[in-house]
């Protein structure tokens, strides 16, 4: 029961209730919750939390959201189900931040989601310096009147010919414009530097480039002339599009004016910029050779020659494959024969000649080529044979199957674009500058760099430049305090979205939402100190409370001890997870519920604790080594890894944690162990390879995408029932196979549903409604499937069985019993074996994973790579977590983790730390070795929060060292 003192709420305070939420496993709870104030509710993984704050709040406000359209508008863009509520009252615009990195286009980067990059490229815009990219001189532009003010300064009393250019460096005969210009009174032109007289069809050599410009006038530059010289300006200005020439006649030299930015030198000019001109993400701005993307694709030679000892029968090239009879191959047969080279001749011992024939169609020693794609441009094929290469060229960037690109795509390669170095804009908008910097070296900044760079920015304008740019610089300061204050210092405006963690994905949209300065909104957020640094947390808390304090309701999914304590009000959910959660245990002010006797409140309070270990293990005594990682921001870092132990990597947020591992690390073991075409950041090299055979990454991910899939179809043990039903004798007698007790086969399972339990009943423009199968109400299997039991049991049963339940009832089924129990050991007693994966929580399907891992035979040699598994998990789901990782690393497997949990950190067998900053100034390591040690590295972070979790333990203890096995 609640506390009934835990529950008071200030008097006359505004409230959101809800009244009988049932939603998942919900039991149907009422709940008050205090607007405008900071409310956590936190609970053990699973046990509702995520139900009542996303499931039930958010989905009630985005339904009335919706419910606010027209029918006829609702038709198009859909209705949102209704959540199994009663009533919601008190609910004011809901807005939901979570985890989820939504936007994968590589077009999104953290400048353009937050706005900043849209802001300056305003700022370039309006007050950028344009120079020459030929010279590096100022460009210069000029008005009518700065170019008549110009020439009687320049060339007074010099005898002068106003030009206006039509035609610049282009063929043709041009009769027409002759003709034309003639008609409107014209009588000379200028072609080629040569004037001459316009006369009836005069035409030029159409095959010849040609420069041709009308002479407006001739005449001497004298006071009296002001009037006509400024006319004849204006005219050859408007016949030149902005641009003139003015040619002095005693020393037939040529200057050029011009009112867009011009090179007084060359003669090159820019179109005036406007906001566009520094998109990547318009054909203004983008560079055209990689339409913005900063990255081209290139076909790779090693690719498509991985061995170049064997021949081309041999399959030596790869896209060709060995000797067959299919088109392609023989057309290069009958290429070797009328050349007169062998296809059974290795390919390093071929003739450059033949090589380029078959590969590019031609005898040129080319030796790479870069992919530009084209989609309107018509492929150039030679009639007999137009190679290898522009061949794999045309189908990738014209192919309209998605099989093909794929199969193309690996014998390609991603690289730097040469046109733009990778900076993605055209070369034009690279040369505007403010302060002596572009607008994409101002984007490659960390944003603490890029904000102090802006901090004194006026004092390095002019006062024109200050007065146009006021307004601008004060809206990108703003959003980088919040960037700031939300610690993401170390991004760059230039990361793409999808290399972002959900921690920080969340904390660039609550960012952007505090610079958007809404008010009066119920901001819902999951877990936004994902991946921040204790260092930071108090950061994090005080962008949600400037967040609230400007009038909102902020109702935040969390386990931080931090962030529960600063919150205004406390809600506790479970008391356990799944069925036996749903309840609330306790709310209240953080005061007030340190005082309950509840499993959070215990931990809080300190009477509940992860123990530190009594030892530390030795590990078997194996190294694994990389040296001279230099990846991302890493600084030439060696790093050694010693096998068999608990290892965790720690250090502050951006400090090259997940270069190092995710990046670096993990894409070498998966070559090493399967092959895979990852490729790894830069470094030197690595040894103790051969002490490893198996690599597995474990994360949060769903375990299924549909709601076919549950626990017993990924953890496999759902055959192995199957099977078992198939052989009893009456199924026998049937005919029954393995596949009549698969509810995705046709021959056993209901074919009203489908095998999937419910029906979807459309309702046009209201919801579609989900009913249970009335054929077979909701069991997924057909009546004769059905009268197959086992033990009493059918299978539909023993789907609907808790882990807990099946364990009892397999427990004589000993190759079931030992799969089915690794579950409920991992903690998952409660979930039932027919559970819907889309319904597990990230920390139910981590664990599910995990449980498949301990249920494999082990050969000891396994690298498991978790990076930060405690997301979403309560203190009491940590310590589970950890029994499953130690007894993981007891069978002699290396379990690696990238964490900031103080509680994993403090129970590691070695930890490496890095930094001793984010970004560029990190990228370090700072520590390896035991945690106890760590204490002493002052320019360590984490040491400082770590010395608190150590206090307890006497100097001496915990440097006790034991080999793997004891237990």
């Amino acid at each position: 029961m609640i506390d009934e003192k835990s529950r008071s709420l200030p008097s006359g305070e505004e409230l959101i209730e809800v009244f009988g939420a049932r939603v998942h496993n919900l039991k149907n709870i009422d709940i008050s919750i205090p607007k405008n104030q900071l409310v956590v509710i936190t609970g053990i993984s699973g046990s509702g939390k995520s139900s009542l704050a996303f499931d039930t709040i958010y989905a009630e406000g985005q339904r009335r959201y919706m419910e606010s359209f027209g029918a006829y508008a609702r038709q198009f863009i859909g209705d949102m189900e209704r959540p199994d509520v009663d009533k919601i009252t008190g609910l004011s615009p809901v807005i939901s931040i979570e985890q989820k990195t939504t936007n994968r286009n590589p077009r999104s980067t953290v400048g353009t989601v937050t706005e900043v990059y849209d802001f300056l490229r305003l700022l370039y815009a309006r007050i950028g310096q344009a120079f020459s990219y030929n010279t590096g001189r100022p460009m210069v532009k000029f008005s009518e009147e700065e170019i008549v003010a110009n020439i009687f300064q320049k060339y007074t009393s010099k005898k002068i010919s106003v030009l206006s250019p039509l035609v610049r460096g282009r063929k043709g005969h041009y009769r027409e414009l002759f003709e034309d210009i003639r008609k409107k009174g014209f009588v000379k032109v200028r072609i080629d530097g040569e004037i001459r007289d316009l006369v009836p069809k005069m035409q030029v050599d159409r095959y010849k480039i040609h420069d041709i410009e009308v002479v407006i006038d001739r005449l001497t530059v004298t006071t009296e002339m002001k009037t006509r010289v400024s006319q004849s300006v204006q005219t050859a200005l408007n016949m030149g599009k902005g641009l003139m020439f003015l040619l002095i006649n005693d020393d037939n030299k040529i200057v050029q004016y011009s009112k867009q930015l011009m090179c007084d030198e060359t003669g090159i000019s820019y179109e005036e910029p406007s906001p566009n001109s520094f998109s990547f993400n318009s054909p203004y701005g983008a560079c055209p050779v990689c339409k913005g993307l900063g990255a081209v694709y290139r076909i790779s030679l090693d690719a498509i020659i991985p061995d170049r000892k064997k021949s081309v029968n041999e399959g030596g090239i790869e896209p060709l494959g060995s000797e067959r009879d299919a088109y392609t191959f023989t057309v290069v047969q009958k290429l070797a024969r009328k050349n007169k080279f062998s296809l059974d001749t290795p390919i390093e011992d071929m003739p450059a000649k033949a090589l380029n024939l078959i590969l590019y169609g031609t005898t040129e020693n080319t030796t790479e080529t870069i992919l530009e794609i084209d989609e309107t441009e018509p492929a150039h094929t030679n009639a007999e044979y137009e190679g290898l290469i522009p061949m794999l060229k045309r189908w990738f960037g014209a192919s309209s199957t998605d099989s093909l690109r794929l199969w193309v795509e690996k014998y390609m390669e991603l690289k730097t674009c040469d046109a733009c170095g990778g900076a993605r804009l055209r070369k034009e908008s690279l040369w505007f500058r403010i302060d002596s910097r572009n607008i994409a070296e101002l984007s490659n900044l960390n944003l603490d760099k890029l904000a102090t760079w802006f901090m004194d920015i006026e004092k390095r304008l002019t006062n024109k430049q200050n007065t146009i740019a006021k307004d601008v610089l004060k809206e990108i300061r703003e959003r980088l305090q919040f960037l700031l204050d939300v610690g993401l210092n170390y991004l760059t405006l230039n990361r793409p979205t999808r290399t972002l963690s959900g921690g920080e994905s969340q904390r660039i949209r609550l960012a952007t939402q505090i610079g958007s300065q809404l008010q009066g909104i119920t901001y819902i957020l999951d877990e936004p100190s994902i991946g921040l640094h204790q260092r930071d947390n108090q950061r994090l808390i005080l962008a949600l409370q400037n967040l609230r304090d400007i009038g909102n309701s902020i109702l935040v999914v969390e386990h931080d001890k931090d962030i529960m304590m600063a919150a205004d009000y406390l809600v506790d959910i479970g008391p356990k997870a799944g069925f036996h959660g749903g309840r609330i245990v306790a709310q209240g002010k953080p005061a007030t519920m340190l005082t309950l006797d509840t499993i959070t409140a215990d931990y809080l309070n300190g009477h509940r604790k992860i123990p530190l270990p009594v030892e530390r293990r030795m590990g078997n005594g194996k190294i694994l080594e990389i040296t001279g990682a230099r990846g991302n921001n890493l600084k030439n870092v060696n790093v050694q890894f010693p096998l068999g132990k608990f290892i965790v990597v720690t250090g502050v947020s951006g400090s090259g944690k997940s270069t190092l591992i995710n990046e670096t690390l993990y894409p070498i073991l998966s070559h090493h162990a399967y092959g895979s075409k990852g490729v790894p950041l830069e470094y030197k090299k690595i040894r103790g390879l051969e002490h490893i055979d198996k690599v597995i990454e474990i994360d949060q991910s769903p375990i299924g995408r549909t709601p076919r899939s549950n626990p017993a179809t990924y953890c496999g043990f759902f055959t192995d029932i199957r099977t078992l039903f198939a052989s009893i004798p009456e199924a026998k007698i049937r005919g029954y196979t393995a596949g009549r007790f698969s509810f995705n086969v046709k021959s056993g399972r209901c074919e009203v549903c489908e095998g999937g339990g419910m029906r979807v009943i459309e309702m046009n423009f209201l919801p579609d409604v989900y009913v249970h199968c009335e054929k077979c109400n909701g069991k997924r299997y057909n009546r004769e499937t059905l009268e197959i039991r086992y033990k009493g049991k059918s299978i539909s049963d023993v789907l609907d069985m808790t882990v807990d339940e099946a364990c009892e009832f397999f427990i004589n089924v000993h190759y079931l019993y030992r799969k089915i129990k690794v579950l409920q050991e991992v903690g998952l007693g409660y979930i039932t074996l027919g559970q819907s994966a889309v319904t597990l929580s990230g920390g139910e399907a981590q664990r599910v994973k995990l449980g498949t891992e301990l249920s494999k035979r082990e050969t000891g040699k396994t690298f498991y790579i978790l990076d930060e598994p405690t997301t979403g998990l309560h203190f009491e789901d940590i310590s589970h977590l950890l029994d499953v990782l130690n007894k993981l690393v007891d069978r002699g497997n290396t379990v690696l983790v990238i964490e900031h949990n103080m509680d994993v950190i403090k129970v590691a067998d070695h930890l490496i730390d890095l930094g001793p900053e984010g970004g560029d100034g990190g990228g370090e390591i700072l520590y390896e070795g035991t945690p106890e040690k760590m204490l002493d590295v002052k320019r360590s972070f984490t040491a400082k929060f770590l010395k608190d979790e150590l206090k307890d333990r006497p100097k001496a203890q915990g440097l006790k060292l034991k080999t793997n096995g004891q237990i």
